[in-house]
């Protein structure tokens, strides 16, 4: 079943089924024969996540899972057969993931796990003996149901124990220029999902699309963490995180503690989001709910925005979704203008990634670009968090924007000026590397002053007609009345009254 970049999502897996039960790993056992073929049918409207226990014996060395299922033809706008896969160990199932051993999604047919390697989006580790789970999530069923075979092969261990794979961590920190602007992307795929390429062959696409920063963002496992760790250098601080793929709305977790799992079998509906949003902070990352308008299944954001700590509001090629993403933030804005714009007020700042899977995709575009203290992990996230960030479609676009007040203040992007109600203050935008633009600044009020070819304006306003202001860079418009594709865009600047 052919998906666009954007419906290539990992999902995620609960039913009964008779347990699997194999000596294929004791002594003498076969390693040429599959322990067993287990074969059923999920109905149109069965749970979000199946399982299927099979009984590990001691003395495993390697578990082997491949499988297969059926595609019939469906009517003309009906969903047909999506099934992604995935692996429990003998610490269960329970929400939480304690007994997560990879998700693939939908990505591959087959995977293993041994203590020493495993197929990518899986952990290495030991096959203790117990219960362990094959992890089935019906991501679309059609009419006639999903018949599925599931192939499982236990070998046995021989010869001395393999030793178990030692976890890295990338550095918390890269060599920065002091308090400066840097770029990055923070949601990106790797074959650990349903990406094509490796954490270090996306890592030199970074370097080479000029960023400074990336973060490790594949559907559902934690398990490219340790990868990332050999792509990290110098030059690139890598930020360790991972695409939460509910069925109702994904969400980025940036910047967690490298080894950290977040639990994605939920919907909006089961009320649990807030344990995992508080789980992501308290692993030191950011809650970014990501494309949360686009049109694939189970890809729109219904959680509200309460938990978040930003939005991503650009993902990948500007299209009508981001579009309407970027309005929905906005209004945002402006109804929390008048409490959320003084001084200690929560506001939600808005972000730009490439949501990277394969070519034609391109790493850092769009970006972030992000006004922090350094290049480390900390700095990085709190200015994020702080929205001190525009969006660019590439690191050749550079915005330079602030207001300046009648009394010799300023305020940045993401920051608040202080002014009399009636005091004029002058807003400055400088946009270079894309040619003339059509150039936009966007108050309270809505769309406030537009320059349809420039690359630099100047603007009065006041903290009586303004409550912040952002700027917006687009090109010519390609479907009027809908505006043009986004070159770049900014937090808002606040202006409030003293």
């Amino acid at each position: 079943m052919a998906f666009s970049r954007r419906e290539l999502l990992a999902s995620g897996a609960a039913a009964a089924a008779t347990p699997l039960s194999t000596g294929a790993a004791g002594a003498g056992a076969s390693t040429t024969e599959p322990a067993a073929v287990l074969r059923g049918t999920i109905a149109a409207g069965a749970p979000d996540f199946v399982y299927l226990p099979v009984d590990v014996p001691p003395g495993t060395g390697e578990l082997r899972v491949s499988y297969t299922y059926d595609r019939p033809a469906v009517p003309p706008g009906t969903p047909g057969n999506a099934l992604d896969i995935g692996l429990f160990d003998q610490r269960g199932t329970a929400l939480g993931g304690r007994g997560f051993r990879g998700w693939s999604g939908g990505a591959r047919s087959e995977f293993f796990v041994r203590a020493d390697a495993a197929t990518p989006g899986y952990l290495p580790g030991p096959l203790d003996p117990g219960r362990w789970w094959i992890a089935l999530g019906p991501y679309t069923v059609a009419p006639q149901g999903l018949a599925y075979e599931v192939t499982v092969t236990l070998l046995p261990a021989t010869g001395d124990p393999a030793p178990v794979a030692v976890a890295a961590a990338p550095p918390a920190r890269a060599r920065g220029r002091g308090r400066a602007w840097y770029r990055g992307d923070c949601h990106l795929h790797s074959a650990h999902s349903d990406g094509r390429l490796t954490p270090a062959e996306i890592a030199a696409r970074a370097r080479a699309a000029g960023l400074d920063f990336v973060n490790a963002s594949d559907h559902n496992t934690h398990s490219p963490h340790a990868e990332w760790a050999a792509a990290a250098g110098p030059d690139l601080l890598v930020l360790t995180g991972e695409e939460i793929t509910t069925r109702t709305g994904h969400v980025l977790a940036v910047g967690t503690d490298p080894g950290t799992f977040v639990d994605w079998r939920y919907r909006s509906r089961d009320n649990r989001f807030g344990r995992f949003a508080h789980q992501i902070r308290r692993a030191g990352g950011l809650v970014v709910p990501a494309h949360p308008h686009a049109t694939c299944i189970g890809c729109a954001w219904k959680f509200g925005f309460g938990e978040a700590d930003a939005v991503e509001v650009w993902n990948g090629p500007w299209t009508p979704d981001d579009e309407v993403s970027l309005a929905s933030w906005d209004a945002t804005l402006r109804g929390g203008a008048a409490a959320d714009g003084r001084e200690g007020g929560r506001w939600l700042p808005a972000l730009a990634h490439s949501d990277f899977h394969r070519d034609p995709d391109r790493v850092g575009s769009p970006q972030t670009v992000v006004l922090a203290e350094d290049l480390s992990r900390p700095a990085v996230l709190a200015a994020l968090r702080a929205g001190r960030a525009y969006g660019a479609e590439s690191s050749a676009v550079t915005v330079a924007f602030d207001v300046v007040g009648a009394r010799g203040g300023r305020a940045g992007i993401g920051e608040r000026l202080s002014a009399g109600p009636a005091e004029e203050v002058l807003v400055r935008l400088s946009v270079t590397g894309a040619g003339p633009l059509e150039l936009r600044l966007v108050t309270d009020q809505g769309v406030a002053v537009t320059a349809p070819s420039a690359t630099s304006l100047e603007w009065r306003t006041s903290a009586d007609r303004s409550a912040y202001v952002r700027a917006e860079a687009r090109r010519p418009a390609q479907l009027p009345p809908l505006p043009g594709p986004l070159v770049a865009f900014t937090n808002p600047v606040w202006i409030t009254s003293r």
